[in-house]
C-alpha cells in the first residue's frame, strides 16, 4: 500500500467534510459548536453592558392624552430619575401627536440643539429615527406598544448597567440544538401578542417549526422580525418546564435564520431572557398559549431576580 496516497486521500477527505460543515447549517463540529455559543454568550453580555444596552434603563412609564409637566421635581406628572427639575411640557393630542414645549436653561437637547417646542416622534417597531432628549448622561423619549404610548428614560451611569455580574446559564449540550422542519402556513396569520403589562401587540405568523426531543414531537410559531438580519429573522417567544422556576416566567427569547430546504435550526443553548427580566422599565411581549412546550428546555439563560 502507498501510504503517501493514503494519506492524501484522508487529507482530502477531511478538506470536502469540512467545506459541507461550512456550508451546511445542520452538520456540527462539537468544540467548535461550543466555542461559538461562548463568543455568543460574551458578545451577548458586551451588548448588555453598552451605555445604550438594556442595563441602562433608569425611569418608565405611561402617557395619557393630555398635558403634562416633565422633570425629576416630585411635583411633576411625570418624573425623570434624573436630569433638571423641570424639563417643559408635553402635550399629547388625540390623534396620538406630541408636543413637547422645552424650559429654557435646561440644558436639555434634541437632535443637537437646546429643547424648544418640538414634535416627538415615538420609538415603534422598527423605526430608527425616534426623538430622543439628550440630557447629559441620561436620555428621555417616547415609545409606542401597540396603542400604548409610554416614556423611557436611559442612563449610562445607570447603578444596574455599573453592578452587572452577568447571566447564569445552563450547560452547553449539543441536544439542544435542535433541526426542525418547517411548516408554512398557506397565508400568513395575523395575531396578536399580550405583553408583560397586559397590552396588545400584533404580530404576523407564517408558520411553524416541527421538531422531536426524547421521541415527542414540539412545535413553536415564530413571529416575522423583517427588520432583523437573516440569521434572525424569525423571533420565537416561548415558555417551558422551567419556567418562572430557573428561566423567568414570562417567556424565554430564541432568534433563528429562515428555513432552508424545508428545514431550520432551533438553537436552545442561544435562548436568552427577555429585555423586561433584566430591566422593570421596558415593555416584552410574552409567550403565547401556542408556545408553551410541555418539557423542561434545560438550555440557554438562567433567571436571577432583580435586585430592588
Amino acid at each position: 500500500m502507498d501510504f503517501r496516497k493514503w494519506g492524501s486521500g484522508v487529507l482530502l477527505l477531511l478538506a470536502l467534510v469540512a467545506c459541507k460543515q461550512q456550508d451546511n447549517p445542520f452538520l456540527l463540529d462539537s468544540r467548535q459548536y461550543h466555542r461559538e455559543v461562548e463568543q455568543w454568550r460574551s458578545q451577548r453580555i458586551a451588548r448588555l453592558r453598552a451605555p445604550d444596552g438594556w442595563l441602562s434603563y433608569t425611569g418608565s412609564g405611561r402617557v395619557k392624552l393630555g398635558s403634562h409637566r416633565v422633570g425629576s421635581a416630585a411635583t411633576n406628572d411625570i418624573v425623570l430619575p434624573s436630569g433638571p427639575a423641570q424639563l417643559g411640557t408635553l402635550e399629547v393630542a388625540a390623534d396620538g401627536t406630541a408636543v413637547i414645549h422645552g424650559q429654557a436653561g435646561t440644558g436639555a437637547t434634541l437632535n443637537g440643539k437646546p429643547l424648544r417646542q418640538a414634535t416627538l416622534r415615538p420609538v415603534t417597531a422598527g423605526v430608527r429615527d425616534a426623538s430622543r432628549i439628550q440630557l447629559g448622561s441620561g436620555e428621555f423619549y417616547l415609545v409606542r406598544t401597540g396603542v400604548t404610548l409610554g416614556w423611557r428614560y436611559r442612563d449610562a451611569s445607570s447603578p444596574r448597567r455599573r453592578d452587572f455580574r452577568g447571566i447564569d446559564y445552563f450547560p452547553v449540550e449539543t441536544r439542544w440544538r435542535v433541526e426542525a422542519q418547517w411548516h408554512p402556513f398557506p397565508e400568513p396569520r395575523h395575531s396578536v401578542l399580550l405583553t408583560s403589562i397586559g397590552t396588545p401587540l400584533p404580530a404576523t405568523l407564517l408558520g411553524e417549526a416541527v421538531f422531536e426531543i426524547n421521541g415527542r414531537s414540539h412545535r413553536l410559531q415564530p413571529v416575522l422580525d423583517e427588520a432583523a438580519p437573516a440569521s434572525q429573522r424569525l423571533f420565537f417567544v416561548f415558555t417551558d418546564r422551567t419556567s418562572g422556576r430557573e428561566t423567568y416566567g414570562g417567556a424565554r427569547y430564541l432568534y433563528a435564520a429562515a428555513p432552508q430546504d424545508g428545514k431550520l435550526v432551533l438553537d436552545f443553548n442561544r435562548a436568552m431572557n427577555p429585555p423586561c427580566a433584566l430591566t422593570p422599565h421596558v415593555v416584552c411581549p410574552i409567550a403565547p398559549a401556542a408556545n408553551r412546550l410541555d418539557l423542561a428546555v434545560t438550555a440557554g439563560e438562567k433567571y436571577q431576580p432583580l435586585a430592588q
